[in-house]
Formats: C-alpha cells, sequence, structure tokens
C-alpha cells in the first residue's frame, strides 16, 4: 500500500489490512480508515473515531498530520487522500487476472450490476460494488477492495455532466461494457437526449482489447452507441424487444411478485425462466445481465437459477407485507431515486400489482430536470391514469405542476414536504391498499417508508 499511493509511513504498520472503510461508524477492526474530504465533511474528524473503532490503519494526507499525530495508530501519509485510494485502485486493478465487467446507463444500473454479480457467483469469485458506489470516490474504493484472486469483478459507474465516465472507466478497464437505456436522467446538466448518450458512451473507451459492448436494441440512440462502442474495438452485443436484439425478450408477464419471462439467448432456442424481480423493465435489465455474464465469460443458464431468488434493494423497489388492523397493505419502496423513465415503469408496475384495494402513488419531485421539470411532472399524469392509481400523494415544489395536471376522478393529496406527508401516510393507509413512495433520493422520501414501518409492523 505504501509503495502503490506513494505514501509515508508513520508508526509500526500491520503485516496488512482486512478492508478498507471511509465510514468511521462501520469500519470492521483491522481495516484501513481513508480520510477523504467530501463536499460536505472531512473525514480527518473522524480518524480518532475510527482508530477508537478498530481501525488496524489511517490513511491521511500531509496537511493533517501535525493535529492527528496525537493517534498511536499507525498511519500512511499522503499528499491527497483520495488521489492516494485512485493510485490504489490502478494497483489492485493490475493485480487481478479475471474479467470485468462495468455498467452505465440512465435508469437500471444498480439491479442490472447486482443481477450480473448475483449470476455469476455460479461460475467463480466474484467482487462487486456496495450498493450505488459508482461515482469518483465510490469506483476507486471498489477496485481498491477488490481482492487479488477475483474471478468476475462488477462495477457501476454513473456520471450527473459529460467527462465524469471517462476517468473512471479507464481506471476499471473493464472487458465487458453495459448500457442499459438512455432517457432524460440529469437532463438539466445537458443540452439534450444526445448529450447525454455521448456522456454514457464514454464508458466504451476504457474497454479492454477485444472488449464487448452491451446496448440496449430498443432505444433510438443505439446506433450512435454502437458506432462509438466500434470505434473502441468492441463486440456489439444487443439486447432488448427488437427483432435483432442477439438477447431478445420474447413475453414478459408479471406473476404475483415474480416476472415470467420467455427470452432468445443468442442464437440459442427460446427459453422461459422466473425471475424475482417484477416488471418487463427488470426482464429486460435481466436480458442485459445475462448478455454480460456470457461475454464475460460465464455460465447464463447457470444465472437463471440465481436470477429467480433475486431481491429487489432497499429504495429501489423492495417490497413489503405491513400488518393494519386485522388485515395488511402492501408498501413498495421506490425512494431511492427517481425519473421520468423510473417513474413511468414504477407506475406500470404498480397497476399490475394483486388486489381490489387502492393503488396509491406517494410520489415526490424529480431534481435535475433543469427546464424540463415542469413539462416531466405534468407528464406523469397519463402513466397514473394507466395504471388505474386511485389516490395521489404529493409534496415538493416542481411536483405541483402534476397536481394541477391530475383530472377529478384521482383523489389528490398535497402537502408541503416529506415529513408533513409522512405524518399524513401514517393516518390514512387502510388494509389492502398498494402503496408506492417514490421520489429523488435528495427529497427524503426514505423518512415516509420508515414512517410507516416504524407504524405498522412486518407481515
Amino acid at each position: 500500500m505504501v509503495a502503490a499511493m506513494d505514501g509515508r509511513p508513520v508508526g509500526e504498520l500491520p503485516e496488512g489490512v482486512n478492508g478498507i472503510s471511509i465510514d468511521s461508524r462501520s469500519i470492521a477492526p483491522g481495516e484501513a480508515f481513508f480520510a477523504i474530504k467530501g463536499d460536505r465533511v472531512d473525514g480527518h474528524s473522524f480518524a480518532g473515531l475510527a482508530a477508537a473503532n478498530g481501525a488496524g490503519l489511517l490513511v491521511i494526507s500531509e496537511a493533517k498530520l501535525p493535529a492527528l499525530g496525537r493517534l498511536t495508530c499507525p498511519m500512511i501519509v499522503v499528499d491527497d487522500v483520495l488521489e492516494a485510494m485512485v493510485r490504489l485502485a490502478v494497483a489492485s486493478r493490475a493485480r487481478v487476472a479475471g474479467r470485468i465487467v462495468a455498467v452505465t446507463g440512465s435508469v437500471g444500473k444498480t439491479s442490472t450490476k447486482e443481477m450480473i454479480a448475483r449470476g455469476l457467483k455460479a461460475s467463480g469469485k466474484v467482487h462487486a460494488a456496495v450498493a450505488s458506489f459508482n461515482n469518483h470516490w465510490g469506483v476507486p474504493l471498489t477496485l481498491a477492495r477488490m481482492p487479488a484472486d477475483t474471478e468476475f469483478g462488477v462495477f457501476e459507474i454513473g456520471m450527473n455532466h459529460s467527462g465524469e465516465i471517462r476517468p473512471l472507466t479507464k481506471l476499471v478497464r473493464p472487458h465487458v461494457a453495459v448500457v442499459t437505456t438512455i432517457a432524460p436522467v440529469h437532463i438539466g446538466n445537458f443540452s439534450g437526449i444526445k448529450e447525454i448518450a455521448a456522456a454514457k458512451a464514454e464508458i466504451f473507451e476504457g474497454l479492454e482489447p477485444e472488449g464487448a459492448a452491451i446496448i440496449n436494441r430498443d432505444i433510438e440512440e443505439f446506433e450512435a452507441l454502437a458506432r462509438v462502442a466500434k470505434n473502441c474495438g468492441a463486440q456489439i452485443v444487443s439486447f432488448g424487444e427488437h427483432a435483432k436484439a442477439l438477447f431478445r425478450l420474447l413475453d414478459y408477464r408479471t406473476v404475483g411478485d415474480k416476472g415470467h419471462v420467455q427470452a432468445l439467448l443468442g442464437t440459442e432456442e427460446p427459453i422461459s425462466f422466473n425471475l424475482g424481480l417484477p416488471g418487463q423493465h427488470m426482464a429486460e435489465n435481466a436480458l442485459a445481465a445475462l448478455a454480460a455474464i456470457s461475454m464475460a465469460g460465464g455460465d447464463a443458464h447457470a444465472a437463471l437459477e440465481a436470477l429467480e431468488s433475486a431481491e429487489q434493494m432497499k429504495g429501489r423497489g423492495q417490497r413489503q407485507l405491513l400488518s393494519i388492523g386485522k388485515g395488511s397493505f402492501a408498501l413498495i419502496d421506490e425512494s431511492y431515486n427517481a425519473n421520468p423513465a423510473s417513474m413511468r415503469a414504477a407506475l406500470e408496475l404498480l397497476g399490475a400489482g394483486d388486489g381490489d384495494g387502492r393503488r396509491i402513488a406517494i410520489l415526490g419531485d424529480m431534481l435535475e430536470l433543469g427546464d424540463y421539470a415542469h413539462e416531466a411532472h405534468e407528464a406523469l399524469a397519463g402513466p397514473l391514469l394507466s395504471a388505474g392509481v386511485t389516490d395521489v400523494w404529493l409534496a415538493g415544489d416542481h411536483i405541483k405542476a402534476l397536481r394541477d395536471a391530475l383530472p377529478e376522478s384521482i383523489v389528490v393529496e398535497y402537502r408541503a414536504n416529506a415529513d408533513e406527508l409522512a405524518e399524513f401516510a401514517v393516518g390514512a393507509v387502510a388494509a389492502g391498499d398498494t402503496v408506492m413512495v417514490k421520489s429523488s433520493n435528495g427529497v427524503g422520501f426514505g423518512r415516509i417508508v420508515a414512517k410507516l414501518t416504524e407504524a405498522y409492523p412486518a407481515r
């Protein structure tokens, strides 16, 4: 580590560390704590807490050493902690001979990454990004944590602006790069959808020689993405409903809390399989995952059993049945993110659910839409009507456009913020309801989910 990071040892260093952490609260004994300076907090302020919680090693900046010299925990002192972690990530990637997959896209990155990682476990030792660690610190942290004997590495790469994916994909150096879809996400930071596609296409620039590009065949930007990938020397592998898609969705049905999929996997005969994540958008993500598994040298058929047992993550479609009185209601937690494409998919799934009770959509603002915000929120009225939603409970500034666009046939409740809406929701839910909570993460709708799960126990 000292050599890779061009650091300076202080104190008697341990023989090694058993992990890398940037969170002093959750650090495990023996792990190295990297005191990264973020936008809001400086990790150096928590170095003492990390040491008290069992850190085996601290990585700190030279400028902070005078203030932290009193700590007895051994240290590696570097010029800049984040840059040092990037250098460690480079060294970690260089020592791994396994196959690497990287995933980007406007929607579905994390779900697809999780399906790839789950499916590859049948083929070898897998190392994958935790949650949505997909930015300028999450990607190098995931790389730095990668064990030397990793057979399959699975990474997620995100962006808010042009030029952010390029340095990350060149760190990861994937053998397989996946673009799930292109949609008007973060469009407030771009001139239009073509510029978003160009930013996502940066992922192909890091591909290893003779790498594979997995691209959604159903989107208008397919040809533009394929041209960039070909210029980077990639083999193009497509997925979707399109007649020319190599991994092709033939039919999808929601059955209970699972999806039933019929598909073509490459040139083989049609197959059927169950998917633990309901929704046609998840079926398409599953095909992207199976294509990536296949091109990474994994066994796609062995992965099917793993996909059947896949579960939604907290804030990304996780379902719970909560007791209320002598009955229960279903809660779908989509509170982590929201954009026009994911909103439509989630509302379609809400409408396809079982039960004769109310369909309740608890919706908040979609952020980073810029000049498109009013139009995008107003346009949700159509998908809500198509899904048969009976009640819409809203909070936020931008979402007022939707409130004003909804017909009288839908029961609408509006509150100024997430906390006020949470208080209302706890008193307004009833047995038989199906309730979906969805907004951009920054709006704080996770607090609504928390209030509902605190008030009503799991069935």
